[in-house]
């Protein structure tokens, strides 16, 4: 009698697994989804930031409580600003090719689930670090959500050239936060790396927009590479390069001479690259934009990195 009993259990165990394959499959779709809108990448680069800044705050380690607490609040602000970006844009990025994979494009997350989620980040992240951090920098958080949301991507981003230039000033949030959770102030050092990432970041996208012109004339942003030449872009980037290297050096007096040679060696080799890309396209020659976004890149982890290993040694200051 038991042997019709096991040939009618197989199918029904056969489609069970099958089921429950599929509803794993979909799962996992479904969370790569809402972690494509939050644009990991670039929440790795905001963090790689905060921790040097609150090195230079404590002059010294953090307790490590306390990083990973502002890292996951960190964290959960930028997740939030760039899933309601993705809100925002939702037309843009289904036009430009560089974008038209990101889940509300490809009809992977609803907007409306989508905006929840990010609203709903936004909060906690608020919550989070106010309880976890300090006040301050909860308030700093919500700050920069708002600016890149309502200003940057709401009224900058397709109607000036501008845009990245004073959008930008979410990317520089990260540090003045970090530096906000250690003392529960935001004193001129904190001002000063702001700066930096303040100057950085137009050379840093638009040595990018040059590369994807065609994907944001499409979408009509007009964003500098679109509406001005490559030879004028590239003079900006000149200019912008010389003012970021400038301004790394007024963190000096806080710093030490391990600091110092990785400013003066890297702002000088950023900008004689911004200047050969400025040099090959006036002299003609094909422009390849992407290998200074990328030492862009790099240069700012080095930068950084620099300042987190000189606080952790805590070598004598130049200018004590």
């Amino acid at each position: 009698m038991s042997l019709p009993v096991s040939h009618a259990e197989a199918p029904a165990a056969r489609g069970f697994r099958a089921a429950s394959r599929a509803l794993l499959q979909r799962t996992r779709e479904t969370v790569r989804a809402y972690l494509g809108l939050t644009k990991t990448r670039i929440i790795e680069q905001l963090l790689v930031v905060t921790v040097p800044a609150m090195f230079l705050a404590e002059r010294g380690i953090p307790p490590v409580g306390l990083i990973v607490a502002t890292l996951i609040g960190g964290a959960m602000a930028a997740a939030s600003a760039h899933a309601l970006n993705c809100v925002v844009d939702a037309d843009i990025d289904a036009v430009m090719k560089r974008t038209a994979r990101r889940p509300i494009a490809k009809g992977q997350v609803p907007t409306r689930n989508a905006l929840i989620f990010g609203l709903v980040l936004g909060a906690l992240s608020s919550v989070w670090l106010a309880f976890t951090t300090t006040l301050l920098a909860a308030v700093l958080s919500v700050a920069a959500i708002a600016f890149y949301v309502l200003v940057y991507t709401l009224i900058l981003k397709r109607r000036t050239s501008q845009n990245i230039v004073w959008g930008g000033a979410a990317g520089c949030m990260p540090v003045v936060i970090g530096w906000a959770a250690v003392t529960g102030t935001v004193e001129w050092p904190a001002m000063v790396m702001f700066g930096v990432i303040f100057f950085w970041t137009p050379p840093h996208f638009w040595a990018l927009a040059m590369r994807y012109r065609e994907d944001y004339a499409a979408a009509g942003v007009p964003m500098l590479p679109v509406v001005a030449s490559p030879a004028k872009v590239t003079l900006r980037i000149v200019v912008y390069s010389w003012v970021m290297a400038a301004c790394t050096l007024l963190l000096l007096p806080a710093t030490s001479w391990i600091y110092a040679v990785v400013a003066v060696l890297g702002g000088t080799w950023f900008v004689y690259k911004s200047h050969r890309l400025h040099a090959g396209i006036v002299a003609g020659r094909e422009a390849q934009p992407m290998r200074l976004f990328h030492l862009s890149n790099m240069y700012l982890c080095a930068l950084f990195a620099a300042i987190a290993v000189d606080a952790a040694i805590g070598l004598p200051v130049l200018f004590s």
